[in-house]
């Protein structure tokens, strides 16, 4: 077991009261993520999954239990210092995409930045890295409505990647896209992670976590396997 995870979940909880019932969303969840390494998160509607990635999202906070990133306790932050950590460690990618229409992909890319309070011209070049970085170089003046589906991804990929995040987050990143372009998406995760980046990828599809080196399953708010894929 890795002795300094990026993350570290122990006794992970999470309850939610309706009325006078409640649901357990996640029961006892311990786990732990090595640096660089690439995890898929499974599970049917309902096991969840969903919830684990929101709180280790800093989306959510747990009803009991501790959370660690990268050397920082964030399950009892309060919502700025989630925030925070959201900004700087965090990088989101989403099967909606969630790009700005009337903004260019490179404007998509800035707006983490701009949230850091970053200078201008640095924003701009560490946004034109990461488009080029997953071979946009050449669309970054488009919208994303004068770009295919694949595109727009790349282009929330690149959002996901311009703070050189602790994580990068990904919910069901080829949901949206046909059967070729999700697998041209899941060759670029696999390349992302080639370079050095920690990739969890919440999923229910079989062939896109099979990409992943370690396979965790939820099923009623539990973790029922934690399995490493033969190299």
């Amino acid at each position: 077991m890795d002795q300094n995870p990026i993350i570290h979940v122990e006794g992970l909880q999470r309850r939610y009261v309706m009325g006078n019932a409640h649901i357990d969303a996640l029961r006892t969840v311990d786990l732990d993520v090595s640096r660089n390494e690439y995890l898929a998160i499974m599970g049917q509607s309902g096991s969840g999954k969903s919830t684990l990635m929101n709180i280790i999202g800093c989306l959510d906070r747990p009803t009991a239990g501790e959370y660690w990133l990268n050397g920082e306790r964030v399950s009892t932050m309060n919502d700025r210092q989630l925030a925070r950590i959201r900004n700087r460690e965090i990088g989101f990618i989403f099967q909606t995409f969630n790009l700005l229409p009337r903004m260019t992909a490179l404007a998509n890319v800035e707006v983490p930045l701009i949230y850091s309070g970053m200078k201008r011209k640095q924003r701009i070049d560490m946004a034109t890295q990461a488009l080029e970085r997953v071979g946009l170089g050449d669309r970054m003046t488009h919208r994303p409505s004068e770009m295919s589906g694949g595109q727009r991804q790349r282009v929330a990929i690149a959002r996901a990647l311009v703070t050189n995040p602790s994580i990068v987050l990904a919910d069901e990143p080829t949901g949206n896209l046909d059967s070729r372009t999700g697998e041209e998406i899941m060759r670029l995760f696999d390349r992302l992670h080639d370079e050095g980046n920690t990739l969890i990828v919440v999923t229910h599809e079989q062939h896109i976590a099979d990409h992943a080196s370690r396979i965790v399953r939820l099923s009623d708010g539990d973790i029922v396997s934690d399995k490493k894929r033969p190299q």
